[in-house]
């Protein structure tokens, strides 16, 4: 029996890393569910019964929210997909979670990622609510690498 209770992590500390975008303050991330199409097969001297294999693996999209700030980087990331399509713009992004001390203790690597959503903030004279941008992003795919 353990000595200690293993609490699990606490989802309000990550930090993420886009190769060549410096940019930071995310105060949101959600990932998009993977999952995997079942094939149902059939064969010819079973009459009653289906089988089911694995098929093709979907990814679901990925959105970040960061207070606006004078960078630029993320919008001008999409703006380059929006301008000359995603081949030659595409990147890879990690989404690391970071424990109460500080210390990295999960990580997620997504591959080949690329924007297919701005949306700037939202304006309001009587609010004194920070401005949020958010970009959205497809993934090929994406891995726990620890």
């Amino acid at each position: 029996m353990a000595d200690y209770i293993r609490e699990p992590y606490r989802q309000f500390r990550f930090r993420v890393e886009i190769d060549g975008i410096e940019q930071a303050g995310f105060s949101e991330c959600t990932f998009g569910e993977s999952s995997i199409e079942p094939v149902e097969y059939r064969e010819g001297t079973d009459p009653t019964y289906v089988s089911k294999l694995s098929g093709i693996t979907k990814y679901g999209n990925v959105t970040l929210k960061w207070g606006i700030t004078d960078s630029t980087d993320l919008f001008g990331w999409y703006n380059d997909v929006q301008q000359s399509g995603a081949n030659n713009h595409r990147k890879n992004v990690s989404i690391i979670l970071i424990d109460e001390e500080g210390n990295d203790k999960c990580r997620w690597n997504l591959i080949d990622c690329w924007p297919t959503k701005y949306t700037p903030p939202d304006f309001k004279a009587t609010s004194s609510d920070v401005a949020i941008e958010e970009i959205e992003f497809v993934t090929h795919h994406y891995e726990r690498a620890s």
